[in-house]
This record gives structure tokens, sequence and C-alpha cells, in this order.
């Protein structure tokens, strides 16, 4: 079956200026362009919209689906099989925050015993599911399923006043890199301070420590805009200051 521009808009739920859009990327192409001068879409077309969409409600950023769906070893069943995972991770996500809220209620209305390790299990797993929306591909490239997976464990396992120190720690970190910052010297006193903090709250989510995965860190923050977007975002030239300084502690 072969759709036009607004057929197949009102087919997927999207506007045809969104279509137009991805024509004009090359994320989207038409199978053809009729007579008429209109894009006509094919089964194939169908499908990738399909994926593009998947894609974008797991929150990729176009360019990036661009570079998935327009690769020629694109696998569309297997693309498929991922997403389910995730939506699945997804749904349990949601599934554990309603559980979460639920017995919240409950508590406060005397019903239950709610212990503290409790209140903050949905909210832990949702900082892992942002964290992995938003660096997930690159720490799991960097350094494997196995690591990552180990560290999330335990985050979740982590219990509040352990949460409560690792939250102070990164505190003192910025507070000490900042000020490091101002004396231009990784190698110095403060700097090494800030290196160590830097390693001390690592150690709440890493399974084990590597120096070597230290440094390898560091580099990433500087490597990768969106890393060195958050360090730099008050000072400029911080993220390659960090690097610097972990760089030097490391090599002790």
């Amino acid at each position: 079956m072969e759709y036009t521009v607004q057929k197949l808009a009102k087919l997927a739920g999207v506007s045809t200026r969104t279509l137009r859009y991805y024509d004009e990327i090359g994320i989207l192409k038409p199978a053809r362009i009729n007579s008429s001068g209109y894009r006509i879409y094919g089964q194939a077309e169908v499908d990738t919209l399909q994926q593009i969409l998947f894609f974008r409600e797991l929150g990729l950023e176009l360019n990036n689906i661009k570079e998935v769906v327009t690769d020629p070893n694109f696998d569309g069943t297997k693309a498929l099989r991922d997403h389910l995972q995730k939506l699945l991770e997804k749904r349990k996500q949601l599934d554990l925050l309603i559980e979460n809220v639920n017995k919240t209620i409950a508590s406060k209305e005397g019903r239950i015993t709610m212990a503290n390790k409790e209140k903050f299990e949905g909210f832990k797993k949702k900082m892992i599911e942002e964290n992995e929306k938003k660096y997930g591909e690159e720490i799991r490239q960097k350094y494997g399923e196995k690591t990552v997976n180990k560290s999330n464990e335990k985050f979740m396992n982590m219990s509040q006043e352990e949460y409560e120190k690792v939250t102070t720690l990164e505190k003192q970190l910025h507070e000490t890199l900042a000020e490091a910052f101002a004396t231009d010297d990784p190698a110095g006193e403060l700097a090494q301070k800030a290196a160590d903090l830097h390693k001390q709250w690592l150690c709440f989510y890493w399974h084990e420590y590597n120096k070597e995965a230290h440094a390898g860190l560091a580099q990433m923050y500087v490597d990768d805009k969106r890393f060195k977007a958050y360090y730099d975002k008050n000072q400029p030239g911080i993220a390659e200051f960090l690097r610097d300084a972990i760089n030097i502690y490391t090599s002790k």
C-alpha cells in the first residue's frame, strides 16, 4: 500500500510538516515522487517511520536516529527487540514509582510502616533511568554491560545514610574544584584534593575502583560535549582542569 504525505501523517499521528522535514534532512525519504510532484511512501518507509518514532519516544536526538536508520547494516528486527527491552524497563520504572506512591499513601494513613530505604527506591531508579538515557550508550561502550549493571545495582542498594553522604561529597567536590581552578595548578594541593574527592564519589557508584578507568572517565568529561557542558557551565575550562588533576592523581 502507498501513502501520500497527508495520509501517512494521519496514519502515524504526526504533522505533514514533520514528514517534509524528515525528507529534507534525509532521515526519511519518500519511495518516489509521482507525476504530480507528490511524495509517495511505501511499506519500507512506513516501517522506518515507526522506528524513528520509537527512537524519539526513547529520547534520542534526530541526528543520532538518522545515523542508526540510514546505516546500511541497520537491522530492523534487532532494533525492535531493543525497543521492547527499553520499554519493558520503562514500564518497570513506572510500576516501581506507582508502588512507591501507593505505599507512601498507606504509610501516611497508618495502614503500613514504610522503611526509609523503600521511600527512595523509585527515585533512585528514576536517576538511573535518566542517566542511561543521557549517557548509557557511551559508558556501556567504554566500560561494558557487566560493569555498568553492577554500578547501577550498587546504587540501588545504597542506604539512605550512604545516599546523603555521597550527595554531600558531590557538593564538596564541586566547591573544592572551583577553589582549585582559581589556582590554575592541577598538581596543587587543592586540585589533588578535588581529584581524591572525585575518587571517593566514584567509589559509591563503581563496583571496584581502577586508576585507568578513573583517568578514562576524566578524559570523557572533556571529549563528550554533554559532560563538558555540565562541568563548564559556571567556569569554562574546568573540565580540562579536572581531567589534568585526575591524570596527575592517578599517575602517582
